[in-house]
């Protein structure tokens, strides 16, 4: 088979390799659907989680079932399914701890270009299939769904980790696709006040559709200052991190109130340290909590986000930007995301239906 890949840290280009072999509980798939990500960007190019040869990039997709296992019970060749960014070993002791996106050591429950290859090829493996995969929900369009694998998710656990309650004041930094997703699951979680920090036009009149109540543009000034002086120096009670860098966690410290939660779902890609402002913090006696987390992955969690498409509550196909059609655009789409042109907030591959 076919596939687009990591050749080494810089270099990408197409590869064969042999079809993956299905094991009793896994699944064999085909893309109906792909999606590149940022986090390729800085596998490949940053080279984030070092070196790797030839492996197939990719971790987002909706696809269509070709093979099973003789103990997989819920999928059969030809089910057209959701298939998450994440997905853990249901079966380790740390998903019976309930960090199963850790399963096997930490972030291994990432599995998708990272210890194996990922989506981007005519075929693709998924481990503990009945575990793992979804079924595509009647209706439910497969180029929105894609955007379930990862935007969705891991922008709805920024609102988990940064455990936001109704009325909460609440900033957003960042409102690219993970970011837009953020804001739009605080909004569903009640939040009132949704400070949203970013300066594409695009991405700040979709981060106002879905639920954005103030813009903070940090082309126009230090956005801590721009958040305090709208909340007439209190600041905010959550902040979700979903962009910037290792020095934008001195400002979240910054904006947050005593007793308030960041959850961090922005992906590191370089650097060694974050810094942590001392005095900002309370001296280290503060009460304000940083929590940063790999989202959890898994078939209940990919059930239960496309019962948000099915039911109209929530629409990640206004994500989607660029179309390409056909499997050789991969490379296309990859670039962009390398590139980030000013009107771009996600593009997609549709392989076929």
């Amino acid at each position: 088979m076919k596939g687009f890949a990591m050749l080494n840290i810089g270099k990408t280009g197409w590869v064969e390799k042999e079809k993956p072999a299905c094991g009793p509980i896994d699944a064999i798939c085909r893309p109906i659907v792909l999606a590149p990500c940022t986090s390729d960007i800085h596998t490949v190019w940053e080279g984030s989680i070092g070196e790797r040869h030839d492996m197939i990039l990719g971790h987002e997709a909706v696809a269509e079932v070709v093979e099973v296992g003789n103990l997989v019970k819920d999928f059969k060749p030809g089910d057209k399914v959701l298939v998450p960014a994440i997905t853990p070993d249901w079966n380790s002791i740390e998903a019976q701890g309930g960090y199963q996106m850790h399963s096997g050591g930490m972030l291994a429950g990432w599995k998708f270009s990272n210890f194996k290859d990922g989506v981007f090829g005519e075929f693709f493996h998924v481990n503990d299939a009945d575990g793992n995969l979804a079924h595509l929900p009647e209706g439910v369009d497969p180029v929105a769904a894609c955007m379930l694998s990862d935007m969705v998710p891991t922008g709805f656990h920024g609102v988990e980790l940064a455990d936001i309650h109704f009325g909460d004041t609440v900033a957003v930094i960042g409102i690219g696709p993970v970011g837009l997703m953020s804001v739009a699951g605080a909004a569903l979680h009640g939040a009132s006040h949704i400070y949203a920090v970013g300066s594409r036009p695009n991405c700040v009149q979709l981060a106002k559709e879905y639920g954005a109540t103030d813009i903070i543009n940090y082309r126009e000034g230090d956005i801590a200052d721009q958040i305090l002086e709208k909340t007439g120096g209190k600041g905010v009670d959550r902040v979700i991190i979903a962009g910037g860098n290792n020095d934008t966690f001195a400002q979240a410290i910054a904006i947050l109130k005593p007793g308030g939660k960041i959850g961090n779902v922005n992906y590191l890609g370089e650097g060694d340290y974050i810094k942590i402002p001392r005095i900002k913090w309370g001296c280290g006696m503060g009460h304000k909590q940083i929590s940063g987390g790999l989202m959890p992955g898994g078939r209940l969690r990919m059930e239960k986000l496309a019962s948000l498409l099915s039911a109209g509550r929530l629409d990640p196909g206004k994500l989607i930007t660029h179309r390409f059609e056909g499997f050789e655009n991969i490379e296309k789409a990859l670039m962009l995301m390398k590139d980030k042109p000013k009107d771009l907030i996600k593009p997609v591959v549709i392989i076929h239906w």
